[in-house]
């Protein structure tokens, strides 16, 4: 995959330190010259320019790449090189860094971007996943804030413990992902068990979190139809209808 990075400190750096690990073709755009030797990347190919500018894009060779990131500290110059991406380049997926979660509004498919990587409001959903328990935490939004991907820890007491992942009645629009269980994760199919302490991933449209989040509380009518389906297996059978032809005398 051919990726090309905006913006070459220490956030760009590491996606395309990562990607590289991943043997993805990067190509790092900067102003300073000096950040070539500063990101210690080896295996990057390197572009010294303004990201704003068209020229620079189109020596980038940007209707190549698959995907662009704009990873510079300047939402401005992000929201831009996304939407030069998009509508003079047609690249298919962009990724935008917001810097002030202030400007999160923008960064949507009017300014070209698929994806607004929002480093505060991650931040912040990690630290509320340690904390609301038993609550949906939304870890980062998808497709140009039409979805997401929200996270549920499964409390001790929760009416989910014991049911399996089919038998959750789900809204329209969601779907469970992964299940982590012991630090391990799961690949979910219908016939798993929900344990307490398992952190459940669910990719959902932002319309339905309010309507997963009701779904995942409101199990204790499922339960009660359950409890009355076994009262109704141990009632005694009634006697059988009396064949003989003869009539009871009161």
């Amino acid at each position: 995959m051919r990726v090309v990075i905006a913006g070459a400190g220490s956030v760009g750096s590491s996606i395309a330190r990562e990607l590289l690990s991943n043997k993805h073709e990067i190509l790092m755009i900067d102003e300073k010259p000096e950040a070539v030797g500063r990101s210690g990347l080896k295996g990057a190919t390197w572009l010294i320019g303004d990201a704003c500018e068209l020229t620079t894009l189109k020596d980038a060779r940007l209707d190549e790449a698959d995907v662009v990131v704009s990873a510079t500290g300047d939402d401005k110059v992000n929201l831009v090189v996304s939407l030069l991406a998009k509508s003079e380049f047609g690249v298919g997926r962009t990724v935008g860094r917001v810097n002030n979660p202030k400007n999160d509004w923008m960064f949507d498919d009017s300014w070209g971007v698929d994806v607004a990587v929002n480093t505060p409001r991650l931040m912040t959903a990690l630290v509320e996943e340690a904390v609301e328990i038993g609550d949906l935490v939304r870890l980062l939004t998808l497709q140009a804030g039409v979805s997401s991907i929200v996270e549920f820890t499964v409390p001790q007491d929760s009416p989910l413990v014991g049911h399996t992942v089919g038998s959750i009645s789900l809204p329209e629009d969601c779907a469970v992902v992964a299940i982590l269980r012991d630090d391990a994760p799961i690949t979910p199919s219908p016939d798993d068990v929900v344990e307490a302490g398992d952190e459940v991933f669910f990719l959902a449209a932002i319309a339905a979190e309010d309507a997963l989040r009701v779904a995942l509380s409101a199990r204790d009518g499922a339960r009660d139809g359950a409890r009355e389906g076994a009262q109704e297996e141990d009632a005694p059978e009634s006697a059988p209808p009396d064949r003989s032809g003869s009539s009871a005398v009161l």
